[in-house]
């Protein structure tokens, strides 16, 4: 009898290990990329949304790029760095960077601290460079003409950059994010008396990128105004930055 029992608990713990493996088991997600976009869309389509109705950028527009550019989210840039739009590091960037193969091998590339940080970013990316202000004279309703003005601006490289964009838009009808009463951002040089304007004197941490977002002013108007060769500015510099009323 004694043999019988000690028999019959072994016989149980083998059958409680097995449990326990089986509960442990975890299913890897096996989504079609027509339900990783469907996702990505759902989770992020209120930020494109939010973007549209303070900077103008059509939220369908937005989203597409996001799509295409972060790999429906699961692209390294993405999933390591938060970053959504493919934006590099250039000059004025002072953040976290992440290096990555793109056009070239080891490029730099912006890490963000959320995906809604990335969002922002890439409206204040459009909306500060000179190349791109012509679009924001587009009405914001036609994505078509969006899609091929980022191309003529240099934002992809691929030219079949606007015809994706414009693919994923009609496909998965993204115009629905698009808002009604959005701002228009009409392209136009500030002159130097045309706003009131007070005297910063640079001091060690500043750059133009922490002022423009100090003074809530493009970054192009401080350069503009302040006539900066290369975006340099140095310890002590006095610079005239124009303030809204």
């Amino acid at each position: 009898m004694i043999v019988q029992n000690q028999t019959k608990k072994i016989v149980e713990q083998k059958l409680v290990v097995n449990s326990e493996k089986k509960d442990f088991t975890i299913k890897k997600e096996t989504l079609t990329n027509f339900e990783k976009i469907q996702k990505y869309v759902a989770q992020y389509g209120s930020f494109a949304t939010q973007e549209m109705k303070t900077y103008g950028i059509p939220a369908s527009i937005t989203l597409a790029q996001g799509i295409l550019e972060s790999g429906m989210g699961y692209g390294r840039l993405a999933v390591e760095a938060n970053n959504h739009f493919g934006i590099k590091c250039h000059m004025n960037w002072e953040g976290k960077r992440i290096y990555h193969d793109d056009d070239s091998k080891g490029e730099c590339f912006r890490v963000y601290k959320d995906p809604l940080t990335s969002y922002r970013d890439h409206s204040l990316f459009l909306i500060e460079r000179e190349r791109y202000k012509f679009l924001f004279n587009i009405n914001p309703k036609d994505y078509k003409s969006w899609a091929k003005g980022l191309k003529k601006a240099g934002y992809a490289t691929d030219p079949s950059y606007p015809n994706k964009l414009i693919s994923i838009i009609e496909r998965f009808d993204l115009t629905r994010y698009d808002v009604k009463n959005s701002k228009r951002f009409i392209a136009k040089k500030i002159k130097n008396n045309e706003l009131p304007s007070v005297i910063h004197t640079v001091k060690k941490g500043d750059t133009l990128y922490s002022l423009s977002k100090e003074y809530n002013i493009p970054l192009i108007n401080i350069v503009e105004i302040n006539q900066i060769i290369d975006k340099t500015i140095y310890l002590g510099q006095e610079l005239k930055i124009p303030v809204k009323n």
